[in-house]
């Protein structure tokens, strides 16, 4: 097999006019290419005159014997050999003195059950919040009616808070677990495209049957899954843990382990006040907070794709955009939803805090994406490992005071904010933010050195995005939920120095998405198995 990557296709070409160009590159007749598959397709639109798909394709000839001699660059393209991957489990030998406990059911949490229950380890699951299709109405009663439910929303529940975004695989690491997350999706009922595209998302609607069926596996392979079962007290003897102590409707249980993934999210701020007074050692964190900001669609598509903007090979265009200001302070766009909404992600009574969310086709009106400025330890009020978390629930206490104290969010365009006046009325941008939004000045609720920054940044983010900056784009705040503000220490074999707990995923300290938390999780299984059982 012989990779061949660079390979353009103007839009409208059908993807089997790349039999021909492989055909042709190779200086060989088409009939000799025995089968082509697509390695990675992305979007090529430097050039807005010239927007065209880029292709990376691997291909088997009749004459296998032949491949090495075309290996080399041929004009834009470079043909190489590839190296296929596969997922190998762990091997095993025995079985584990007690059952492994995973706590928490996001990414990290359902990828490490699932190797451990591959393995034939058989997990118990742990998940504070509910099963994913009771979660998806409480989320939904939410919105439409203000009715929060503390212990299942965006943040808390089967699935986590990737459940509820725009289901993003997007990812800067280069680990070569990342196959395997992808073909697990695919294998629960995701598209298949998303094994080759360069930005692969799934979408929230698709993501709830899929996080469903993740946890199905699990289960048939021998694992439990508790639902609004929180994790409530450690016990530990000579530093090391032998039990944990769980609480379901009211009711406490201790279950005897000695071995628990610690895969709570970022959100469970309850849950890290129990594990630093047990005595876990955990250490500040910095992570980013500012807003989301939201655009019509279109004028997202017209910037990046020009005259191309409505071609329906295209979709609905995105951006990444960062820009390091004066002052020192990183500026950037995160989490960018295309086609997508703002939506309510408080996990907590009293506070407002926003996330981005959109469906797998992306058909939406607006565009959204979170604007973040980061911020550091040293802006916190005090050396306490949880200082962090509460930075971010002053600022969403007062987004929920400014917002009227329903949980509508306060919300203000980019003109007026950049002119330092109240918004009163809005412009051609519809914000998508469910309950409702209050209109106001979005500087009574943020950090003085996060707004300036945010203010500075806009026009510079403008130049490299036209329309970033437009006057009625609207902002909405607050975004606190981009990273945990918490990492709980652990060593080379992955065990906090309370052996026995592995800090795992985002929560931890150790991700930041959806597949570097299943990436973690999954190398948190693996941790524990060569702890315990491996030859």
């Amino acid at each position: 097999m012989i990779r061949i990557s660079g390979l353009s296709l103007p839009l409208g070409k059908n993807e089997k006019f790349l039999w021909d160009k492989a055909a042709e590159l190779l200086g060989i007749p088409v009939q000799s290419i025995r089968s082509l598959t697509i390695a990675k397709k992305s979007v090529d639109a430097r050039k807005k005159n010239n927007v065209h798909f880029t292709y990376s394709v691997d291909i088997e000839i009749d004459n296998t014997s032949q491949e090495a001699r075309f290996v080399g660059h041929k004009g834009p393209c470079t043909i190489t050999i590839p190296t296929p991957y596969r997922y190998e489990l762990p091997r095993v030998s025995g079985s584990l003195p007690h059952r492994p406990v995973v706590v928490g059911a996001g990414p990290a949490g359902l990828f490490a059950a699932l190797i451990l229950a591959q393995c034939g380890l058989s997990p118990l699951v742990v998940e504070r919040g509910m099963d994913v299709e009771t979660r998806q109405k409480d989320v939904e009663r939410f919105r439409t009616t203000g009715l929060f439910h503390p212990g299942s929303n965006v943040q808390f529940g089967e699935g986590g808070a990737g459940t509820f975004s725009d289901g993003k695989l997007t990812t800067g690491i280069k680990d070569p677990r990342c196959r395997k997350v992808l073909e697990e999706f695919v294998s629960a009922g995701a598209p298949e495209e998303i094994l080759y595209l360069a930005k692969p998302h799934i979408g929230t609607d698709l993501l709830v049957s899929i996080v469903k069926k993740l946890r199905e596996s699990i289960v048939r392979l021998g694992g439990e899954v508790l639902f609004d079962t929180k994790l409530t007290g450690l016990s530990l003897e000579n530093g090391k843990l032998c039990a944990v102590q769980l609480t379901q409707e009211g009711q406490h249980k201790t279950i005897v382990t000695d071995s628990l993934i610690l895969a709570i999210g970022h959100s469970a701020r309850d849950t890290f006040e129990m594990l630093h007074q047990a005595g876990l050692p955990m250490e500040q964190k910095a992570f980013s907070a500012g807003v989301r900001i939201e655009h019509l669609q279109k004028c997202i598509n017209q910037s990046q794709y020009g005259k191309f903007a409505s071609h329906p090979a295209l979709g609905a265009a995105d951006y990444k955009l960062s820009v390091r200001l004066p002052n020192g302070r990183g500026v950037y766009t995160f989490c960018m939803c295309p086609g997508g909404e703002v939506v309510a992600a408080a996990s907590e009574k009293g506070g407002v805090c926003v996330n981005g969310m959109s469906r797998y086709r992306r058909d939406g009106v607006n565009a959204n994406s979170a604007l973040l400025v980061d911020v550091r330890p040293t802006d916190f009020s005090s050396s306490h490992p949880l200082a962090g978390v509460q930075f971010q629930r002053q600022m969403e206490r007062a987004a929920y005071t400014l917002g009227g104290g329903n949980y509508h969010a306060p919300a203000q365009l980019v003109g007026d904010f950049l002119g330092q006046k109240a918004s009163t009325v809005l412009g051609s941008v519809e914000p998508t933010y469910r309950p409702g939004v209050r209109l106001c000045r979005l500087d009574a609720c943020l950090p003085e050195f996060i707004f300036q920054s945010i203010r500075q940044a806009l026009p510079l983010l403008d130049g490299w995005l036209k329309g970033f900056a437009a006057q009625d784009a609207v902002l909405t705040g607050v975004e606190t939920r981009s990273s945990s503000p918490v990492r709980m220490i652990r060593d080379q074999t992955g065990q906090s120095p309370i052996r026995g707990i592995y800090p795992c995923g985002e929560g931890a300290g150790y991700a930041g998405g959806i597949m570097s938390a299943a990436v973690d999780g999954i190398r948190c299984a693996e941790y524990l198995i060569s702890n315990q059982l491996t030859f």
